[in-house]
């Protein structure tokens, strides 16, 4: 029991309540600034504990068991390794920036939009700091549902179709995950009030037979994997990006997406580590199958959503992929590339967005010349865009080289295979930039104006992580390091 409020706490607490509070207030004006003041204070605390990360000295700061439905072994458990701080750092650092990025942006209902939007917020810290079976699934639900709302009643012209599939996909995998929970859970040995314990513990240390993981990393590896998405479950993420309000694409594909990376090194690794050894090439092969898929995809695309969401399957892929290795390099690799990649994805997103606010298009085809008229966007986009395809100095090299690393250790072939990815990469990303900043302007691109005050403050600060993180990844290579050795240590190759 906590006689205090702890970091877990504070980060899960505080948006729900004050995204409680925004449905109360009336002005769009207020309800913004409301927004934008919570999702900074989220931000101060997330920083402050990160100055409390070393368990072994502030253990209690970080970990927190209340008596929640005790006759059936479930406690509200919440708690911070490396790991969760640094997902937890990434969403309280992801909404302020995307608050301030699409500040002027106004929306019918505003207090429901950014309401929803907190909750969301206050769901993905529930699954980033859950060490209880139940509390994590309440949790990857609640992150879930307030994006429903979102897409259904804000997003494009196709939202309803777009929407149904998501809710489709996410429903249907999410009750794939709690089969497979109750039956863990029933694997369990007793507590002091009950036969069994959803505890993580007592997950970890279940009695599991290797028939029994078999079919049992499928429940929730497919779970996870429509979450990510990894190749062949990633069908409802394009048209979903493509019709949600700019906001909510970027939490989709900033943060929402590493729930599935972080919960299959959560709960998947350390619970089924028999089948894990068992289907890793399974899994390989479709993660890297999925990268080159994805990537020719992006090459063809004529619409800038679309391009940057097969942009993220890809390198989605590759993170998919290096978990399976289950070697050391490829898994600090996922663990700084997480954090790298929702960074470098909401930029992405930041761009699209101000391009098709200025010129009223997302068409590649229809666009040309931006830089003659925005100098300064065309500089970040490059910025932004290099750090995308892993240039040398950015923050996403030295994660991609982990990876590839860990991944050719594991087989040279699929690291060879993934390469191509690379190579892929750069020509779709390359060619966007081109087409869309350079070239002749036309009508649509020679009344485009200058970027607002805060998106110049916003895309500033994502640079300097781009090239801070790029030169001294150290930080969160530290931060990370005893998570990535607990995991690892549940089984051996």
């Amino acid at each position: 029991m906590g006689t205090y409020i702890t970091f877990p706490e504070l980060l899960l607490w505080f948006p729900l309540v004050t995204g409680l509070i925004v449905f109360f207030i009336k002005e769009q004006k207020n309800v913004k600034a409301w927004a934008l003041f919570s999702s900074l204070i989220t931000l101060v605390i997330s920083v402050v504990s990160l100055c409390y990360s070393d368990n072994t000295k502030y253990f209690s700061y970080n970990y927190v068991s209340y008596e929640w439905l005790k006759y059936i072994g479930s406690n509200f458990a919440v708690g911070l390794d490396g790991m969760g701080h640094m997902l937890t750092f990434l969403t309280a650092l992801s909404f302020p920036i995307i608050f301030a990025a699409t500040y002027k942006k106004d929306y019918k209902n505003a207090n429901a939009f950014f309401g929803l939007m907190l909750l969301s917020q206050a769901g993905l810290m529930g699954v980033f700091v859950a060490i209880d079976a139940l509390v994590f699934y309440f949790f990857w639900e609640l992150a879930l549902i307030p994006v429903y709302f979102l897409c259904s009643r804000w997003g494009g012209e196709k939202r309803i179709q777009a929407t149904w599939k998501f809710f489709i996909y996410t429903f249907v995998s999410s009750l794939l995950m709690l089969v497979g929970i109750i039956y863990v859970y029933l694997q369990t040995g007793p507590t002091q009030f009950s036969d069994h314990s959803f505890s993580i513990q007592a997950f970890y240390t279940s009695i599991i037979s290797s028939k029994d993981q078999n079919w049992l990393f499928w429940l929730f590896f497919i779970a996870f994997a429509v979450k990510m998405p990894v190749f062949p479950f990633h069908t409802w993420q394009p048209d979903t990006y493509e019709q949600s309000p700019a906001p909510v694409t970027m939490v989709l594909s900033g943060i929402m997406v590493k729930m599935g990376v972080f919960a299959v090194i959560r709960w998947v690794l350390p619970i089924f580590p028999t089948a894990v050894l068992k289907f890793d090439n399974i899994v390989i092969g479709l993660s890297v199958a999925g990268m080159i898929y994805a990537s020719c995809i992006a090459m063809v695309q004529n619409d800038l959503k679309r391009l940057v969401a097969y942009s993220s399957i890809a390198h989605i892929g590759l993170m998919s992929a290096a978990i399976f290795t289950a070697n050391t390099t490829g898994m600090q690799g996922v663990m700084i590339q997480m954090l790298n990649h929702g960074i470098n994805i909401i930029a992405l997103w930041i761009v699209v967005d101000i391009i098709e606010k200025h010129t009223g298009v997302r068409k590649i085809s229809e666009l040309g010349g931006l830089a003659l008229h925005t100098p300064l966007l065309a500089i970040f986009f490059v910025v932004i865009a290099l750090a995308n395809i892993a240039l040398p100095l950015t923050n996403a090299f030295i994660g991609e080289f982990a990876m590839f690393t860990g991944l050719y250790e594991y087989n040279a072939w699929y690291a060879a295979l993934a390469g191509i990815s690379i190579i892929l990469s750069a020509v779709y990303t390359l060619n966007m930039v081109q087409k869309v900043f350079y070239g002749e302007d036309n009508i649509l691109t020679k009344v485009v104006s200058q970027v607002t005050a805060k998106q110049k403050i916003v895309l500033t600060l994502i640079v300097i992580f781009i090239f801070v993180l790029g030169v001294y990844p150290k930080p969160v290579f530290d931060l990370t390091n005893d998570t990535v050795t607990a995991v690892l240590s549940r089984f051996a190759k």
